[in-house]
């Protein structure tokens, strides 16, 4: 019973969100609240909620303190060279740009943290995305899947718990596993040039001097400078490639809405004014303004080298990271705004992604805290162990690897990697199947787990990024599944699993 309510309880959640019938948060709570009912300990459900916010607090703190962390170097201009770098080196081009998001996702994904990892990534690409009216799912699709990938590094933490929990090393599981992974990195930048791709078709190809008109125009329209600016604001004419295509026959024109938005799904109308009204409200469009009253250009090196003392702090584990972002941004904050009305402006304006992410952060604790306190989640993996037929024992590695995407989907890496593996382990042990290739396995899930609604890291991401979580899910549990599939392939070819 307790695996059927559990599976039903995830499913409801998942169809409601998806279907826009139920927020995120409202769902975190609300289902699991009623599923505890239903299983007979509703009696219970506040020492279930305690403990799930408890196991949850250091994560929200950290997430609360690192969103005001990065949003200050947002506001004082850190994040502007790379911006334009990547806006010169993509000419405008959704398809270079999506790429791009990419490799700088997998890039920043060294330093083993999915919060800072999708926090630097959104920060540099998101006005890029608004600008030229790109679909910001692909965005967040692309940056949670190379993330993923990225996330089995040794210090990223699901080949650390495998190694404790197998009492293994983490170097015998994570370097035979490289060439897998290097595969699994190829197919998302090839799947980010195909995204790229239908992105081109959709909006063609911009010139650099046409963004960077049209987020003149909008600043001048802010400022009401006449009634020309507000008819610039409202319309104007670009010159727009041919599309993928690349067709010989030059340019056409095209009149388009400077202050339109991206739309949410991947065939997003490119003249859609679904986000009219909130785009030059949004800070982060203002990554291009050179005038902007926050920046710091006399504090840039500070603001870098700090940055890179607390990213190597992180790694290094000198400090517990929540501790560590509550330090910096209390710095980076005293430094950059030294008068108080200042600074309490520049906290009310990263208040909103700080509620969403934090809300968003003890929602889940609720929910994960009841699957586990009532025994769901542990019933649920008994039954798929159970199920496993016994013809199968010498290819446990293989079921590992396919047990390893729903698995860590739907339960923790710690309920997987503490409670799931060591059986999976052991009943390979049985047939002859060694440990490091049940432990390697294991980790081929971790691109779809990366976009599992049981991560906090992904609130920052569509928080950030201003997608629905349904939107968000509906676009990229199919590529983070074949992903993690492709993965697993090669690591079955190159014979590592």
């Amino acid at each position: 019973m307790l695996t059927i309510l559990g599976f039903a309880m995830i499913a409801t959640f998942l169809v409601l969100i998806m279907m826009k019938k139920m927020s995120p948060i409202a769902s975190l709570v609300l289902i699991p609240a009623l599923f505890c009912v239903f299983v007979g300990k509703g009696a219970k459900l506040g020492d279930y909620v305690i403990e799930g916010v408890g196991n949850l607090a250091p994560t929200a703190a950290m997430l609360m303190f690192a969103i005001v962390y990065f949003g200050l170097m947002i506001d004082v201009g850190l994040f502007d060279p790379i911006v334009r770098g990547i806006l010169k080196f993509c000419k405008a081009d959704p398809l270079r740009i999506v790429i791009g998001t990419a490799v700088l996702a997998a890039i920043v994904s060294l330093d083993g943290d999915g919060s800072t990892t999708f926090m630097i990534t959104v920060s540099a690409m998101y006005p890029l995305y608004k600008r030229l009216k790109m679909s910001l799912v692909v965005m967040t699709g692309v940056a949670a899947t190379a993330n993923g990938v990225m996330n089995t590094l040794p210090w990223g933490g699901p080949t650390a718990r495998a190694a404790t929990a197998l009492k293994l090393d983490a170097g015998d599981i994570f370097v035979p596993m490289i060439p897998a992974l290097a595969v699994g990195l190829v197919f998302v930048i090839v799947l980010s040039y195909f995204l790229g791709l239908r992105e081109r078709k959709r909006l063609g190809v911009l010139s650099l001097d046409d963004v960077l008109e049209q987020g003149k125009i909008v600043k001048d329209g802010e400022d009401g400078k006449g009634a020309e600016g507000e008819k610039q604001e409202t319309s104007e004419t670009v010159l727009v490639g041919a599309g993928a295509s690349g067709g010989k026959g030059g340019d056409k024109a095209r009149t388009a809405k400077t202050t339109g938005g991206a739309g949410s799904g991947t065939d997003a109308d490119a003249d859609s004014d679904s986000d009219s009204d909130d785009d030059h409200e949004d800070v982060r469009l203002q990554g291009l303004d050179p005038n902007r009253p926050t920046l710091r250009p006399k504090l840039y090196w500070f603001n870098a080298l700090l940055t890179v003392a607390l990213l190597t702090a992180m790694i290094m584990e000198w400090l517990p990271i929540p501790v560590l972002f509550i330090l910096g941004a209390a710095l980076a904050l005293t430094v950059n705004f030294p008068r108080i009305p200042d600074q309490r402006a520049r906290l009310a304006a990263h208040a909103d992604n700080v509620l969403n992410v934090s809300g968003m952060v003890f929602a889940a604790a609720v929910f994960t805290g009841v699957l586990q306190g009532t025994g769901m989640v542990d019933s649920m993996a008994k039954w798929i162990v159970d199920s496993i037929p016994a013809g199968m024992g010498p290819h446990m590695a293989l079921v590992t690897g396919f047990l390893s995407l729903p698995l860590t989907y739907f339960m923790s890496n710690d309920g997987f990697y503490f409670g799931v593996l060591p059986v999976l382990a052991e009943a390979g042990a049985a047939h002859g199947v060694s440990p490091l290739e049940i432990a390697r396995a294991s980790l081929v899930g971790q691109p779809l787990h990366m976009s599992s609604p049981l991560v906090p890291a992904v609130y920052v991401l569509v928080g950030m990024a201003k997608v629905e979580f349904g939107d968000h899910t509906k676009f990229v549990v199919k590529w983070a599944a074949i992903t993690s599939l492709i993965i697993l392939g090669a690591g079955i070819v190159f014979g590592i699993i």
